[in-house]
């Protein structure tokens, strides 16, 4: 068959590419990286101090919101480990680089945040048969520094983020303190109101239910890109549609539409481009569909395998094919091949 590839694509090897300037859009890796270390400084420090407050205060709540704290601590670590290896150089044996580290990192993040939720759950549980007392006023103190800091690193990883599953993993962390911190407050303020000590608990059970919705979300998305699902943020009929109505394209198909990080979308397809064309011609209309799909879709990895006609030979010239008789003249090989 008559087929003309275009210039390497997803499934060749990358290893002089640079990913970090070519492969994706929005905050560099660097931007990244420096926002998970400044969110790690602060909340490192937030967390000894709301861990000596829940215990000099009796506040569970606090004691809540500062287990959670701990794992957004361990969280950014293993977010910052996942930066380091993402931008790693690609090499033979691991060609796309380590680019799903970051997706990786996230799963990780969503399996912590489910084991805090647990934890703070059992405990509140225990405490709300049997209450203790709280002392809301230091509890309200330390819950306002809290959310201050919980604010301050969600808004900083929101502006880095981008696409990165890696980077939502850790804002994910930093929303739901922040929540941890507003209903911290809401049950410091009933202590002093009205001795509501059973708020406290109930406040941390609220903050697990909290907690579990937003790690079911992260582990959803996480997996659906290891198991190379589609990304929800691209239709995969669109990108069909858009490759098969340029004019010199007659058909599309054996498409595939997948991500190799959250925020890294690929694709490769076979063009049946409209009438027969010189190598040359056949790459340049190759290098202006794939520059297509980039500027409408974000698909920074194209390949395309493009074809003069289509591959699908039919039943009768595929047993031909088979037998190596091209062209069905009783001799094996290329068309104008003597016979015997």
């Amino acid at each position: 068959m008559a087929t003309i590839r275009a210039a390497a694509g997803p499934e060749g090897t990358h290893r002089g590419d640079s990913h970090d300037a070519v492969h994706r859009h929005g905050p560099s890796r660097e931007v990244q990286a420096r926002a998970l270390w400044i969110a790690l400084v602060a909340n490192a420090a937030l967390l000894v101090v709301e861990a000596l407050g829940g215990f000099a205060f009796d506040s569970l709540a606090l004691l809540a919101d500062a287990a959670h704290l701990l794992s957004d601590v361990a969280g950014l670590v293993i977010a910052i480990v996942a930066q380091r290896l993402v931008v790693r150089p690609a090499t033979s044996r691991h060609s796309y680089g380590f680019q799903r580290s970051e997706v990786l990192g996230g799963q990780a993040n969503g399996l912590i945040l489910l084991a805090a939720s647990g934890w703070i759950a059992y405990e509140a549980i225990g405490r709300l048969g049997d209450p203790v007392s709280v002392d809301g006023g230091g509890m309200l103190a330390v819950a306002i520094v809290g959310l201050g800091v919980n604010v301050a690193s969600a808004v900083l990883l929101a502006r880095a983020s981008g696409r990165s599953m890696n980077m939502r993993g850790a804002y994910l962390h930093m929303v739901v303190d922040a929540v941890g911190s507003v209903g911290a407050i809401a049950a410091g303020v009933a202590v002093l109101a009205f001795g509501a000590d059973w708020v406290d608990p109930l406040v941390s059970l609220l903050i697990a239910g909290l907690v579990v919705w937003s790690a079911w979300g992260l582990l959803r998305d996480a997996t659906n890109v290891m198991l190379e699902a589609a990304p929800g943020d691209v239709d995969p009929a669109a990108v069909e549609a858009a490759l098969a109505s340029d004019p010199q394209v007659m058909a599309v198909h054996h498409t595939h539409l997948w991500s190799l990080a959250s925020d890294v979308t690929a694709f490769s397809g076979h063009v049946v481009l409209a009438e027969p064309q010189t190598l040359h011609d056949a790459q340049q209309e190759g290098v202006r569909l794939k520059e297509m799909l980039a500027d409408r879709f974000g698909i920074s990895h194209a390949t395309l395998e493009l074809e003069c006609h289509a591959c699908d030979f039919g039943p009768e010239l595929a047993d031909v094919v088979v037998d190596g008789d091209i062209d069905g003249d009783g001799a094996e090989g290329p068309p104008g091949t003597p016979p015997g």
